[in-house]
């Protein structure tokens, strides 16, 4: 159901006290046409009662003409920002960046940052917000997580249903998503609860079979069959099974793109009020689907891009698959066992 906007000015104020935002610092609010008005109004509201700057920058959307879904993350290609130094120099010359559109997977992003700005990205539905309201104990729990992914040279993933995937690692470092902005250059997304890395280049081998349940994203869909994927020197291979793998298949030939098919990012979900259940209670329309990623003792991996992590692949096409009842292995030590997240973390009592 809705949330008030009185609702939506308090968690503001909560995610924006936990990003360290002070009086006087400048806030630049980006937005498009999708940006939801009652997300931008009570951010105008909460930025503005805590004494910041506060600028709206609205940008038109592109890539509408490319893309298959008005997903925003259906096809990665050039941003709003590209080609237009103005509207880049007014968000490098920001504290804070409150990103309502969706900017992702692109050099002017990673300029923004390098100069300092932070950046919060938002564009759930209100309501998803309001309940997925981020903590000191997400930070926490998620920065833990991302010390033992750092730390570890193999990633070997096991399910039940036959996923058996070993990723070597080291190349690329261990990003934590706990949903606030809390140092200078970071970059977040509220909602979110995981911790994620990247194979080493051309390394990751094995199969990974998506099971009854499984998500697609951004197709927004539960797997109704199995899909086994081939995996050989970093890349997807073959993609067999049913209609959904030739849903996928064709999905993604359509990119035209080798670099497609590379596996991307790989991690676990760490968020407790996120739920494998809710994607099936939204409009495909209304939701990127954040509670399919965060959702707790999920095994999350992507194919596409790697240059949000240093890497040379900007390909357009980004799919996140989020599988449960995996096994998580780092080292040989199970940080998750058959989607049951292995850290024994006590959340504190309310």
């Amino acid at each position: 159901m809705p949330v008030s906007d009185h609702q939506m000015i308090e968690a503001w104020s909560r995610v924006l006290k936990l990003s360290k935002l002070e009086r006087g610092q400048t806030v630049t609010i980006l937005t498009s046409a999708a940006t939801h008005p009652q997300t931008l109004s009570t951010a105008l509201i909460a930025t503005q009662a805590m004494g910041a700057i506060v600028n709206r920058l609205d940008l038109p959307p592109v890539n509408g003409e490319k893309a298959l879904s008005r997903d925003a993350l259906a096809y990665l290609g050039t941003t709003p920002l590209t080609g237009n130094p103005a509207a880049i120099a007014a968000l490098k010359a920001s504290d804070l960046v409150l990103d309502l559109m969706t900017l992702l997977f692109s050099p002017e992003q990673h300029d923004i940052l390098s100069g300092g700005t932070k950046i919060l990205l938002a564009v759930e539905p209100p309501e998803v917000l309001a309940r997925m309201v981020p903590t000191e104990a997400d930070c926490e729990r998620v920065k833990a997580a991302a010390g033992r992914l750092g730390r570890a040279k193999e990633m070997h993933v096991v399910s039940a249903a036959g996923t058996d995937l070993r990723c070597p690692l080291g190349e690329f470092p261990a990003i934590s998503e706990y949903g606030f902005v809390d140092e200078p250059g970071r970059w977040d997304h509220w909602p979110s609860g995981f911790v994620l890395t990247w194979p080493n280049e051309g390394g990751a081998s094995g199969t990974i079979v998506l099971d009854r349940g499984d998500i697609l994203l951004p197709q927004k869909t539960y797997v109704t069959e199995p899909v086994r994927l081939t995996v050989e020197n970093g890349f997807a291979t073959r993609i067999e099974g049913g209609l959904h793998a030739e849903l996928l298949s064709e999905y993604m030939a359509s990119f035209k793109d080798p670099e497609a098919y590379a596996i991307s990012h790989i991690g676990w979900g760490l968020q407790p009020r996120a739920h494998w259940a809710t994607l099936g209670l939204y409009d495909r329309e209304a939701t990127i689907g954040m509670d399919a990623r965060a959702f707790e003792g999920n095994f999350l991996f992507s194919l596409g891009p790697n240059n949000e992590a240093g890497g040379q692949r900007t390909t357009t096409c980004h799919i996140d698959i989020p599988l449960r009842r995996c096994t998580v292995r780092l080292d040989g030590v199970d940080v998750v066992t058959e989607g049951k997240v292995m850290d024994g973390f006590q959340y504190p009592k309310e």
